[in-house]
């Protein structure tokens, strides 16, 4: 195999320039463990499980981070490399296990759901259909897909996240701070960790959603690439095919010379992109999740809410009572956005994942400068499949998340292990993860593992 081409390593920025891509994989969680999952478990056994929450968004800051280190010191994203460790495979396994887990569509249908209950009018399979429809449309003709996303992402957080963290201040008293307190360590109301009668499923995949979730972590290296940090910046966007300009996009990444400047160079952009990761995906994301299950807590904990996500529009009513008529509903609008904006992320996330990983697979037969053609076969398949999904009547919301969520918890399992390997055997030494990343991803990938196993041993 030839060596990549040496390229000069470019000069980080400042740190307020770095801000983006990690808005994307809060948007990709937002809709998923912090609206539902996690509030959900809240609302049936407390907030003694919120140690999980906690431990679930710091593996995957150190799991981001290890894919953020490989494009960023290669320009190329983490399939590239792991296609050079395990050829065939490893691109077959990562477009099977993106659309498996991502065709159930129990996120959009929970927006759809909330919508249905915002306009008054029965929730029916058509609602969510439309919705799948208009995020085809948005990522079809918007002229750069990364920009069109992360404004989008930027936009809802900013007005989000400050309105239910307000929310959850006025509503909760002292003894609720207190019961969130215990629980980020794993008390809860006369239980260690987890409470008698949990489901395993249910816990797992709050687990996995205690961030992004499932492969859709691993598309951090191409949003690396499409900001152009590190050597990302030698690499091409992906355009709309409608809209947008054409750019040269390659999938092979460039070297650099391991010089004292080169290397000096990394570690400042490493600092850096790990200072923003920090800050915008580990500390808003656990903020969001931890407030919407104190909000789900203080609202609804120990009442008949049924088994799908009726409390959410169960909150908005005692939020409603608790407060004004009209911040109950504005409650469930920011919930719905939240929950369109995720699926519109994944959407794109997993489109991306698999377009990239079948020109992997065959160069000759899916030539690169076609990606922007598959990256639209890919979101509009899944589009599809989304709606035969419905169509079959499989649409009560939680199902289709717990389901879409289990499968990615496995699919965590398998990449921990892989790009912790490809890290410690592609990069040089001098750029390689140390003892306590290493040991965080070791964690994670037997974490995962196990309730990986256990979960499937239960269900056969």
């Amino acid at each position: 195999m030839a060596k990549p081409p040496f390229k000069p390593f470019p000069k980080p920025p400042k740190l307020s320039k770095l801000i983006g891509p990690s808005f994307i994989l809060v948007g990709l969680g937002l809709g998923s463990g912090e609206l539902i999952l996690w509030p959900y478990l809240a609302s049936k056994y407390g907030l003694g499980i919120m140690w999980g929450a906690l431990l679930g968004i710091t593996f995957q800051f150190f799991i981001n981070m290890e894919i953020e280190r490989y494009a960023l010191a290669t320009g190329e994203s983490i399939f590239v490399g792991l296609n050079k460790k395990i050829k065939i495979l490893s691109p077959l396994w990562f477009i099977l296990s993106t659309i498996i887990p991502w065709m159930w569509p129990g996120i959009i249908a929970s927006s759809g759901l909330l919508i249905a209950s915002i306009l008054g009018i029965e929730y029916t399979k058509v609602i969510p259909i439309t919705l799948l429809l208009v995020i085809g449309l948005i990522l079809t003709l918007g002229p750069v897909i990364y920009k069109t996303q992360e404004i989008f992402q930027k936009t809802l957080i900013f007005l989000g996240v400050p309105f239910v963290f307000l929310l959850a201040v006025f509503l909760a008293k002292g003894p609720d701070w207190q019961n969130l307190a215990m629980g980020l360590i794993g008390k809860g109301t006369n239980f260690w960790f987890l409470p008698a009668g949990v489901s395993i499923a249910s816990f797992l995949g709050a687990f996995a959603y205690a961030g992004a979730g499932g492969n859709l972590n691993l598309a951090q290296s191409f949003y690396i690439k499409e900001k152009g940090y590190g050597m990302g910046k030698y690499s091409g966007r992906i355009t709309s095919i409608l809209t947008g300009k054409k750019e040269d996009i390659k999938l092979e990444g460039v070297s650099f010379k391991k010089s004292v400047e080169n290397l000096k160079k990394f570690r400042l952009w490493w600092k850096r992109v790990n200072t923003e990761h920090l800050i915008i995906f580990w500390a808003t994301g656990l903020v969001t999740m931890v407030m919407l299950s104190l909000l789900s807590y203080v609202t609804v904990f120990g009442k008949n809410l049924g088994t799908g996500i009726e409390f959410v529009t169960k909150e908005a009513s005692i939020i409603s009572s608790s407060t004004f008529g009209f911040i109950g509903t504005l409650f469930l609008v920011v919930a719905s956005l939240m929950l369109f904006s995720t699926q519109f992320s994944v959407m794109d996330a997993t489109s991306r994942i698999m377009s990239e990983n079948l020109c992997i697979l065959s160069k000759k037969r899916f030539p690169v400068k076609n990606i922007p053609k598959y990256y639209y076969f890919f979101l509009w398949s899944l589009i599809i499949l989304g709606i035969g999904v419905f169509a079959f009547g499989m649409t009560e919301p939680l199902n289709l998340v717990i389901i879409g969520a289990v499968l990615n918890a496995f699919a965590m399992f398998v990449y921990t292990g892989l790009v912790l390997w490809a890290n410690l055997t592609l990069l040089t030494k001098k750029i390689r993860p140390g003892f306590a990343r290493i040991t965080m991803l070791v964690f994670a990938f037997l974490f995962y593992g196990t309730f990986s196993i256990f979960t499937i041993l239960q269900y056969i």
